[in-house]
């Protein structure tokens, strides 16, 4: 029986749990900037902002957040696969900007202080974020649920998070705002805001 089970093995071609996630992350990410641009519309100085080292930093900042949670996904996507501590990691790109957050906070006029942190938009960054964040969390949410997750409000929040950095990212092609207080606190909101809609929806749509 056992000679006849694995008579016809092949083997496969490219890691399924990748591809489906891929699959899945594109897709959400690409109809995510496509709705920055239709709903918010993209920044009208792009080509001088791409220019700026702050920009790069705002898209690592919360794309780094994205990669970090997509690689839990991808291990708590297996049954039976640690985590081990790669949730620390998640720290890197959070103490990063903490600590660019605090230099300019402290190094800056005191008057400015508010600026830094309010901007323009903190009454509406978050919400955006969360908006932009939909459709990778539709993506993703719909390749977990076709692997084999078992932790699902663990799964669910890391599949949020993911979708929050990415969307953040997209989002980013909109703001304009580029102090790192503001950053931390507001767009930081929006990435958690999406976790915690993850974990409450990750028993419901994640289990197989």
């Amino acid at each position: 029986m056992v000679d006849r089970l694995v008579a016809d093995l092949e083997p496969v071609e490219s890691p399924p749990v990748a591809r489906r996630l891929a699959l899945g992350l594109g897709a959400g990410l690409l109809l995510s900037v496509v709705l920055v641009g239709v709903v918010f519309g993209y920044r009208p100085d792009m080509a001088t902002a791409t220019m700026t080292m702050i920009f790069w930093v705002k898209l690592a900042y919360v794309a780094g957040i994205g990669a970090i949670a997509l690689w839990a996904v991808e291990r708590l996507a297996r049954p039976g696969v640690p985590t081990g501590n790669l949730l620390l990691w998640l720290l890197v790109p959070t103490l990063a900007m903490t600590s660019l957050a605090a230099i300019q906070l402290i190094g800056g006029p005191a008057d400015l202080r508010e600026h830094l942190i309010m901007g323009f938009s903190a009454a509406y960054a978050p919400w955006r974020i969360l908006a932009a964040a939909l459709p990778p969390l539709v993506g993703l949410a719909w390749a977990v649920r076709g692997l084999a997750p078992t932790r699902l409000v663990f799964a669910g929040t890391m599949v949020g998070l993911a979708a929050g950095g990415f969307g953040a990212a997209s989002y980013a092609m909109h703001c304009q705002e580029s102090a790192a207080p503001f950053l931390l606190i507001w767009y930081s909101a929006g990435v958690v805001a999406c976790g915690f809609l993850g974990a409450v929806l990750g028993p419901r749509v994640l289990r197989w």
